[in-house]
């Protein structure tokens, strides 16, 4: 029995668990994101089994003959934790859970179990607790077993063993209560954009899957201060920062929550209002990890994310990040983007190029203006400052002559006679 003092140093022993049906005949790479996934949660993988199968149990999730052979497993390892890379209906869950006499956890449980341990604000939390809740409302009936097993450990943060023994009703009466904090928060967002909408400055989501880099671009670039550490889902909470681009144009940077595959929708439920920080962007910055073989693989749910909270037509410059982990010759391409650069926002290697990207990205959607301002207009050379790239600013006798790419609409306020 381990000693409560030794606790918070032990890392429970996980095997990982897959089932490998006919439309999904690459397994190894879920199974090694599954296994960084547990780790970042706190766990020690010690093996993994696969079954090919030609559809999921829906009682048990494997075969009988397969269960028999994890339990020996679980045995010769002395596992603590089973982790499956699907979703687990509270009958599998349980059944499993009474076969092998181990804690069973699926990919949906880990997952919210890191954000659990990573929300920082007050409104991660809330996400958090909110997406736990609802999850976990259907796994209420003998639950608490499970969780009191080891005392602690991988999918225990959170809510916790107290609010889960609950009953339906108490659970549901927090789930609304959550609900209306965040409906709170959502309006307090809702307020922020439309003041920064009538300020005339771009914003710029950053979007990306989980650990590509997307905390380390936005500390690099605007000295935000942010988590950035080497594992999944280090931060989940939205970040906004201003940078001034070459041109002197200021445009706004909003870090999001990392992409990752099979997403639960309970997160993204729960995190919707973070996540719809892109759906109001004016543009996408998207970034994808070079050095990482699957790359292509998450760029593609990045963008089936993207599509999944109905945010298409935004225009988007992808960057290739962590070049500086790049070996050989590699074709890097994004059919979906605009413009891509390659960088690695740790060394700052091909950061002006990225500025410069940005630049004409901004350019792309304004109209270049040529014209000398007479004194009595000065208001607006602080509106094209702010709104526009001002590219000349000339002092003369009769007034400031100016050239510069600004919005169609100011463009037109300017020129009127």
């Amino acid at each position: 029995m381990i000693q409560e003092e030794e606790r918070s140093e032990y890392r429970e022993r996980v095997l990982l668990v897959a089932v490998q049906l006919p439309n999904r005949p690459e397994v190894e790479p879920l199974l090694r994101e599954l296994g960084e996934l547990a780790e970042t949660a706190g766990g020690e993988v010690v093996g993994t089994l696969v079954q090919p199968k030609e559809r999921i149990d829906p009682g048990t999730y494997l075969g009988s003959g397969k269960i028999e052979e994890l339990r020996e497993l679980v045995y010769e390892t002395n596992a603590d934790t089973v982790i499956t890379d699907d979703e687990l209906s509270p009958a599998q869950q349980k059944n499993l859970e009474r076969a092998l006499d181990v804690k069973v956890l699926d990919r949906t449980g880990v997952i919210l179990d890191i954000f659990a341990a990573h929300a920082r604000t007050s409104e991660g939390k809330l996400q958090v607790e909110l997406a736990q809740l609802r999850y976990n409302l259907s796994r209420l009936s003998g639950q608490g077993t499970a969780l009191s097993r080891l005392g602690g450990g991988i999918g225990t943060r959170g809510p916790g063993e107290k609010k889960l023994e609950q009953d339906r009703r108490a659970v549901r009466n927090r789930i609304g209560q959550l609900r209306r904090e965040l409906e709170d928060v959502v309006t307090h967002r809702e307020l922020n954009r439309k003041e920064r909408q009538k300020k005339g400055v771009p914003v710029a989501a950053i979007v990306g899957y989980t650990n590509a880099g997307k905390s380390t671009l936005l500390n690099t670039l605007t000295d935000a201060g942010i988590l950035a550490e080497d594992k999944l889902f280090a931060t989940l909470d939205t970040t906004t920062r201003a940078l001034e681009l070459p041109g002197k144009q200021q445009i706004l940077l909003t870090d999001t929550v990392g992409f990752i595959r099979k997403l639960p929708t309970e997160l993204i439920r729960a995190f919707r209002s973070t996540l719809e920080e892109a759906a109001y962007a004016d543009y996408l910055i998207h970034v994808v990890d070079a050095s990482d073989p699957e790359w292509e693989t998450y760029r593609k749910t990045v963008y089936e994310t993207l599509d999944l909270l109905e945010i298409r037509e935004k225009p988007v410059l992808t960057v290739f990040n962590k070049m500086d982990l790049v070996e050989g010759e590699t074709h890097f391409l994004d059919d979906r983007a605009e413009k891509t650069v390659k960088i690695s926002a740790k060394s700052g290697e091909g950061l002006d190029g990225l500025q410069e990207a940005l630049s004409e990205l901004l350019r792309g959607g304004k109209k270049k203006l040529a014209m000398t301002l007479p004194f009595d207009r000065m208001s607006l050379l602080a509106e094209i400052r702010r709104k526009g790239e001002l590219q000349v600013e000339d002092y003369r006798d009769d007034g400031v002559y100016v050239e510069a790419y600004v919005p169609a609409d100011l463009y037109g306020r300017i020129v009127r006679k």
